[in-house]
């Protein structure tokens, strides 16, 4: 019944919600819709009653006050209604239609594309899983801005099939996604408004968001979150292809991201020889000086 009534008379549409591209989205439009012709409701009921008591309690209609009140039980009796509804929207629809959202069944876990959106000021980072579905090991020691932004270990297989992009994510059209969400320094938050989709981005934590796109496009990333006086310019885009399409844009980003890694790496390597010829270098002047010290 609901479902019918949001096709018929779909309020959302008249006050300008984006259309939905994901598979769960109707849904949410559907308990949306539902809550907006409520809301609808009650801000003209409230209105007109109002309206009702300006003209009917005037003070040219009563000059003298009436301190004993209202001794009817009208209004007591509106009140529980609304409360009855909103228990039953937020029991009945909104707990059942969250808990269904975090119940993300094993084989398509499995089988999802595997992104981890980390926010920072001010700009999203992507992190692909790769077609392992494995992200490769972090660690904060190797960190460098340019070549390894978040830390992977350049010697682990897991990461050697990643991607890092930087304000661009790209998704397969038809295909599970699953989004793990978190921040390097403060509150962000994650929106994709077509999907249906936001989550706040915490730093040191991250929140996994699940959902399948049904329709191709290109969208923006909102930050939902004041994060900060660059938040205005914190925007970020979305794209959902064809899995052909997909994936010539994933590898030519994985290529770019290992490539990184790679000189990432020559440069740790760089850096621990000419570190362990300065030690023997030491140890060597240590010991020439020690043994002409022996000699005297």
């Amino acid at each position: 019944m609901l479902a019918a009534f949001s096709d018929y008379f779909d309020l959302n549409r008249l006050i300008g919600m984006m259309p939905n591209s994901s598979e769960h989205g109707k849904e949410i439009d559907q308990m949306l819709n539902f809550c907006h012709w409520f809301m609808l409701i009650l801000f003209v009921g409230w209105t007109s009653y109002f309206l009702y008591t300006l003209f009917r309690f005037h003070q040219s209609r009563h000059p003298k006050a009436d301190y004993h009140g209202v001794r009817n039980h009208v209004s007591t009796h509106i009140e529980v209604s609304v409360v009855i509804i909103e228990a039953v929207i937020l029991l009945g629809f909104a707990l059942p239609l969250w808990g269904k959202r975090m119940d993300f069944p094993q084989d398509e876990k499995d089988h999802a594309l595997k992104i981890r959106a980390i926010g920072y000021q001010f700009g999203w980072r992507l992190h692909y899983a790769g077609p392992d579905g494995k992200f490769g090991r972090q660690n904060t020691r190797f960190i460098k801005p340019g070549l390894n932004d978040l830390g992977i270990d350049p010697d682990d297989p897991d990461g050697k099939d990643d991607a890092v992009v930087t304000g661009d994510m790209h998704l397969v059209l038809a295909r599970a996604t699953v989004v793990r969400v978190s921040s390097l320094d403060v509150i962000h938050g994650f929106a994709l408004h077509q999907m249906r989709i936001q989550q706040d981005a915490m730093p040191g934590t991250e929140a996994p968001q699940w959902f399948r796109p049904i329709q191709k496009g290109s969208w923006q990333i909102i930050c939902a979150q004041l994060c900060g006086e660059g938040h205005s310019g914190m925007a970020a885009t979305y794209s959902v292809e064809d899995k052909k399409d997909f994936d010539a844009w994933y590898t030519d980003q994985r290529e770019l991201t290992q490539n990184k890694l790679k000189n990432f790496s020559e440069e740790l390597k760089k850096k621990a020889e000419a570190e362990k010829a300065e030690l023997e270098k030491h140890h060597g002047a240590h010991g020439a000086e020690h043994a002409e010290k022996k000699e005297h």
